[in-house]
């Protein structure tokens, strides 16, 4: 309840933004009109989750659409009229609190973009990067003043604050009395396992009772120490919502997040746009962004991108930098922390150090070693210096430079960690343990963030397979870059590493842990990509192999499968160029059903209808298949689709299920 909170912060003499509660819409403009007195203005409905409903106006007529909409969204029918903060730095506390009254805090958060985008949407940082130590301590003793005048009595919450940037005014935004989505990030951050402690609480247990699980010596009233940085990025989906608005609001848009672990926020940051899984494989200069191409932006559609958050919005701060915007002159437009900008300004003055060697043979070590601390990936290297990742990653190897892996375990390193929870990094001391004699070591890939295709189902098959693994006295190894899923939990396997699903990264392990075999069936779309080249890397794939999944995903060995079994299927053709799909439409006749190889959940598959609509899904199919065959085929209309699962041991072959969808063929799967 908006209000009661208001009231409460204001009894502890704690700032709150200038507000008022509204249950109609008269109300609401008296509020906006005599209590805050100037726009913009936030919108905020009350108990509603994920900012539904709520949003900032800039006009009059804005703001009567708004409160009548959360007036609609709100359960109670009411709206919390609200100074706007927007601009001002967003941080997050996470804390615990026992029936005892102990209080701990489990771990601070930034926000890199300002207020004005949901926390969900935004890059977040952990630790805070940019608070002094006495600004800190205002914060964390505040934090412990709200839990306690609230009333949680066991359990964690999340509390948000906003500060002004110049003047430091300190207020307290909002309280989730519950485990949030942050916490879910905290958890995996710090390795504190916030909602296994907060239940134990809950049935009368004390944080002094409750034993870490990672160092075995310290107990759950220890506050975690972190000696790296967590860098998180949200994951959009408006690749398949072309019509949608992408700017970045108050309600959030994100439908998953990756995360990154390094020494420096560098190296954390461009690890997490690598593990984003959007064909970016760090903070641009790796042959898929648009400087120095034809569609290079300029200075007019860079402020346009910078002034507006957007899912492209730290790509377009990198062309800033590169066409020659100060730090100071994208703070103006941005509002985003001059020390996170300082911070991109010295990877791009490094990648221009990379650039003046012609060659792989000119660039000293010293400077490859500079690069990968940055976070520069082997595809960057190769981009920039005219070679190829596999010859970077060779050359790195000769020279020495090569990753070690640190592991997570709350304390700094002042306690040995007993779970084995691992990220990688370029410095000098490796932690991960030695392999056991005469135990077999199995990875499992995972699936990467969360979107719409590629989700939760694939989280739930690589646990299973390494719970399964275990019982076999099998020892298993998890990589995967998403932090709200099991997988990444540090007791779901024997070792995790907290990785992005790309090539370099996946080698990087294989070179340190040796396994015995690798599984890349379980986590969906994302390690599938992946097989051809590891497997060429020498990198022993086990389960289903590299040959089984390109005769299904590659549609033209598929086609030529079914040829050889003689089994039916809908006149087809096979497309690489625009050309032989026109000839294939020509053949076929209309609808026809267009699809690129090697996607998930139906990315750039379309019925078309006409010649004009054929020429843009073709278009758009030849995009999504990178290089890769389009399958054009007949669609059939009133068909019944039917899903039949198997199990194969290579010999004999079971049916395990057969399901028929409600929805007539031309309805994805999934959907």
């Amino acid at each position: 309840d908006r209000d009661l909170f208001k009231q409460a912060m204001s009894a502890m003499g704690l700032e709150s933004p200038r507000s008022g509660i509204a249950h109609s819409l008269e109300e609401a403009r008296t509020i906006a009109h005599e209590l805050i007195g100037r726009y913009p203005i936030f919108i905020r409905p009350s108990f509603t989750l994920g900012g539904s409903g709520a949003g900032t106006v800039f006009t009059p007529p804005e703001f009567d659409e708004k409160v009548a909409w959360g007036l609609k969204e709100s359960p109670v029918h009411t709206v919390l009229i609200e100074e706007s903060l927007i601009g001002w730095k967003e941080y997050e506390l996470e804390v615990m609190r026992d029936a005892d009254d102990n209080v701990v805090i489990i771990c601070s958060i930034e926000n890199f973009d300002p207020m004005g985008v949901h926390t969900g949407d935004s890059i977040t940082i952990a630790p805070a990067q940019t608070l002094s130590d006495k600004e800190y301590q205002r914060m964390r003793d505040a934090s412990l003043a709200v839990i306690r005048e609230i009333g949680v009595e066991t359990g964690g919450s999340n509390i948000q604050f906003a500060t002004h940037p110049d003047t430091g005014r300190l207020i307290v935004i909002e309280m989730n009395p519950r485990v949030s989505r942050s916490s879910a990030l905290a958890s995996k951050a710090t390795g504190f396992p916030i909602a296994k402690i907060a239940a134990k609480l809950a049935v009368g247990y004390r944080l002094h009772e409750l034993p870490n699980d990672i160092t075995r010596e310290t107990t759950a009233c220890f506050e975690p120490s972190i000696d790296y940085v967590v860098t998180k990025i949200p994951r959009f989906a408006f690749e398949k919502f072309p019509e949608a608005d992408d700017t970045l609001t108050t309600q959030m848009k994100s439908v998953g997040e990756t995360m990154a672990i390094g020494s420096t926020f560098k190296e954390s940051f461009q690890k997490a746009l690598r593990g984003l899984e959007v064909g970016s494989f760090g903070f641009g200069c790796d042959g898929n962004d648009l400087w120095g191409t034809d569609e290079q932006p300029d200075e007019s559609e860079i402020k346009e991108k910078l002034s507006r958050p957007g899912p492209q919005r730290a790509w377009y701060l990198r062309y800033a930098i590169k066409s020659g915007m100060s730090v100071e002159q994208i703070y103006e437009i941005t509002r985003i922390d001059p020390w996170f900008l300082d911070n991109l300004l010295e990877i791009v003055e490094t990648e221009e150090r990379i650039r003046q060697c012609d060659s792989l043979s000119q660039i000293s070590p010293a400077l490859v070693r500079t690069a990968k601390r940055f976070g520069f990936s082997d595809r960057q290297l190769a981009t920039m210096l005219g070679s190829t990742e596999s010859e970077i990653r060779a050359h790195r190897l000769q020279l020495g430079i090569r990753s070690v892996f640190k592991s997570v375990d709350t304390c700094a390193a002042e306690f040995e960690a007993y779970t084995p929870y691992f990220y990688s990094t370029y410095e000098t001391e490796d932690e991960v343990p030695e392999k056991v004699e005469g135990r077999k070591r199995v990875m499992i890939l995972g699936g990467g963030p969360n979107r719409i295709g590629q989700g939760i189902e694939f989280d739930y098959c690589c646990c299973h397979a390494s719970f399964a693994l275990r019982e076999l006295g099998i020892e298993s190894i998890m990589v995967n870059s998403n932090p709200e899923t099991v997988s990444t939990d540090y007791d779901t396997s024997d070792l995790l590493f907290f990785e992005p699903l790309t090539v370099e990264d996946v080698l990087n392990i294989c070179d340190r842990v040796q396994p015995d075999g690798v599984i890349v069936q379980f986590g969906g779309q994302t390690p599938l990509n992946l097989a051809r080249a590891l497997k060429n890397a020498g990198v022993p794939i086990i389960g289903t192999s590299v040959d089984a999944i390109e005769g299904a995903e590659d549609r033209e060995k598929f086609q030529q499968l079914l040829h050889r079994l003689d089994l039916k299927q809908p006149a087809n053709g096979i497309a690489r160029t625009m050309d032989q799909a026109r000839r294939i439409a020509d053949q076929i006749g209309y609808p026809l059903l267009v699809r690129p190889s090697f996607v998930l959940g139906g990315r750039a598959m379309e019925i078309c209808y006409d010649n004009k609509q054929f020429d843009r899904y073709v278009a758009e199919a030849f995009v999504a298949a990178e290089g890769q065959p389009v399958l054009i085929d007949r669609f059939l209309e009133d068909a019944i689709e039917v899903d039949v699962d198997a199990l194969s041991d290579g010999k004999d072959c079971v049916i395990m299920g057969i399901m028929e969808h409600i929805e007539e063929a031309g309805v994805h799967s999934g959907d």
